[in-house]
């Protein structure tokens, strides 16, 4: 995923469906991890 970051995509999800986590990837910016999420917010990247 840093490699998708580093060639400018802003918004990345790395998408772990038996953990039932979701890392996120954004420019600038520490990853964050979601552990059971019910939704995903594209941040203005991704509109709806």
């Amino acid at each position: 995923m840093q490699e998708y970051i580093d060639n400018g995509v802003q918004l990345g999800w790395l998408i772990h469906p038996k953990k039932r986590q979701v890392e996120i990837y954004r420019q600038g910016q520490a990853n964050e991890v979601l552990d059971s999420p019910a939704n995903l917010s594209g941040e203005g990247v991704l509109p709806g």
